[in-house]
């Protein structure tokens, strides 16, 4: 386990990468012995130096929800980040979103539903049924994900190991949302669909069913793993269930279309 001051020395460097969009290398190369734990002990202190510097938290996000990504990570659950105000990007219906490449190292766009919180959730003995009761409506999401500490090793070209996914607050760069908006209970989550184009090419497509088999159960999962920090989901937050499609590579100039059906479509570009 890392001490104290470790942990703040490598929250330190992820704020570095972030604001020179330089990526670093991976921790767990560094120091071998770090557990999850110490991951998520990054991450706060990360999203701690932000809070005092003036952001705000407007919700969470879940990741590695998959079987095949948890199987490719050498885990057994799904890992989960913090959502800042200064990565939410909205849509307006008839127009397409301007999403600055600048402000990303590799940005890597993911297809999710997102929960609206009407109150709040805390665990440990969170279910399904306390989420739906709680979510004000789902609605389409578009994750941006990004590496402040590099996806594959500079020398060895070893990929992460996800302490260090963790660390980087769960690879979370920023939100898109403004498409429809649905009742939690009313829709068939498992079935929501989506179609992702990138400049007019379907780059891929996929069911919410993906997410652990409902969105729902990892919002579940979610107030319940964060009741042992003391903390909790709060009335009003914003909580991406996971992404059911693989990560697609964005650049400059790149223009894409995500379409969920009856649910809306979310249109940006990175300029």
């Amino acid at each position: 386990m890392l001490d104290p001051e470790e942990i703040q020395q490598l929250a330190d460097e992820l704020h570095q990468s972030e604001a020179s969009r330089q990526p670093v290398e991976h921790f767990s190369k560094r120091f071998p012995g770090m557990n999850v734990e110490d991951g998520y002990r990054i991450s706060r202190a990360w999203v701690a130096r932000q809070l005092a510097e003036g952001r705000r938290v407007i919700g969470h996000k879940i990741g590695l929800t998959s079987r095949a990504m948890q199987q490719a990570s050498q885990i057994d659950e799904p890992d989960y980040g913090t959502l800042l105000d200064s990565m939410l990007f909205t849509c307006t219906p008839g127009q397409v979103l301007e999403i600055p490449a600048s402000r990303f190292i590799a940005p890597r766009v993911e297809v999710e539903l997102a929960f609206v919180l009407k109150s709040g959730l805390k665990g440990p003995d969170v279910g399904v049924q306390q989420v739906l009761d709680a979510t004000d409506y789902v609605t389409p999401a578009i994750e941006i994900i990004d590496a402040r500490i590099e996806q594959f090793d500079r020398h060895t070209r070893v990929m992460r190991k996800v302490y260090d996914t963790i660390s980087d607050n769960a690879a979370n760069a920023g939100i898109v949302v403004g498409a429809g908006r649905a009742d939690a209970r009313a829709t068939n989550r498992p079935w929501v669909g989506a179609i992702l184009r990138q400049n007019g090419v379907v780059e891929e497509t996929g069911l919410a069913a993906g997410v652990q088999g409902d969105p729902a159960i990892g919002i579940a999962w979610l107030a319940n793993k964060l009741a042992p920090w003391g903390e909790s989901l709060e009335a009003g937050q914003i909580v991406l269930a996971g992404s059911f499609t693989r990560p697609v590579a964005a650049k400059v100039g790149d223009v894409f279309e995500a379409d969920y059906g009856p649910l809306g479509q979310l249109h940006f570009r990175f300029v």
